[in-house]
């Protein structure tokens, strides 16, 4: 987690993101608060959830100022309740006020997707299912999305096209068929001398005996099948490849879906339509 965090796109991720809102500069709080004044802020959880970027927070008051004092009451991963002080910031006042939007607007979010998938989690409890992400995220922000999957308690899928080779329907019927697009992957490691993982998408049953003829994969992933199909494919692939399920997936069935036997469950709805959690600031009077 610390690895991500430290990566240099997260550096550059919140520098433009407080480019974006500070602009040429705070004009009300420039107008209001006198430059040299301190005090303290208590970030405050407004409704139950999985608390979720307390530690970018950190390091967004002191990419703003250096100086700022940051004490965390909570860890990533949190189950708090409404109301709970999750961290306290003291310094410069209007650095805190710079701050506060962009710290609120990741941990919102951020929060908003470790909850869902906290929920997915605890839903298949018991099977050896895993939770996973996919690359449905806010552009700009995957690092960030997939971060707070993880924090909820999910796995993550690739990051990116160069991550692994993922060949979907569009590449399938691009090629030609399963077996023609399989060739021209293999036929492309061996001129170029590369190797990655190959994970495959299949519609039905029909195309899931068509790829264990061929071979030469590592996953393959059932899309939108039926929970009998899905049954049916878990057993005729037999633990020759690891075996994902994806499409159509929700809180009310993926425990169905887990007890096939599948080994991941795909779900885009994780990062393309979070629920924001509600997470305030509060100036402490007595500190100013």
């Amino acid at each position: 987690m610390n690895q991500i965090l430290n990566d240099s796109r997260i550096t550059r991720l919140i520098q433009e993101a407080l480019a974006e809102d500070i602009g040429l500069g705070d004009i009300t709080t420039e107008s209001i608060i006198d430059d040299n004044a301190t005090g303290a802020a208590e970030i405050i959880l407004k409704e139950n959830a999985i608390i979720a970027g307390i530690d970018l927070a950190d390091i967004i008051f002191r990419t703003v100022d250096a100086e700022i004092y940051f004490q965390k009451y909570a860890n990533d991963g949190s189950f708090l309740s409404k109301n709970t002080k999750v961290a306290k910031v003291e310094g410069n006042l209007g650095s805190i006020l710079k701050a506060e939007r962009t710290v609120l607007n990741f941990m919102q979010r951020m929060s908003g997707i470790a909850t869902l998938t906290r929920q997915f989690v605890n839903a298949i409890t018991g099977t050896n299912a895993k939770i996973t992400d996919t690359r449905k995220t806010a552009p700009g922000l995957r690092l960030i999305d997939k971060l707070a999957v993880k924090i909820g308690g999910g796995v993550n899928h690739r990051f990116g096209l160069d991550d692994m080779i993922l060949i979907k329907d569009n590449h399938i019927a691009a090629a030609g068929g399963i077996e023609q697009a399989l060739n021209k992957c293999l036929s492309y490691f061996k001129n170029s001398k590369l190797k990655y993982k190959i994970e495959i998408e299949t519609k039905n049953l029909e195309e899931v005996k068509q790829v264990l003829k061929i071979g030469n994969i590592d996953r393959i992933m059932l899309d939108n099948f039926s929970i009998p199909d899905m049954t049916e494919a878990v057993k005729i692939i037999n633990k020759k490849f690891e075996v994902e399920a994806s499409g159509n997936i929700r809180l009310e069935n993926v425990l169905q879906v887990a007890e096939t036997g599948v080994d991941f469950i795909s779900i885009g709805y994780l990062t393309h339509s979070p629920k924001a959690i509600d997470i305030s600031m509060e100036i402490i009077p007595n500190h100013i």
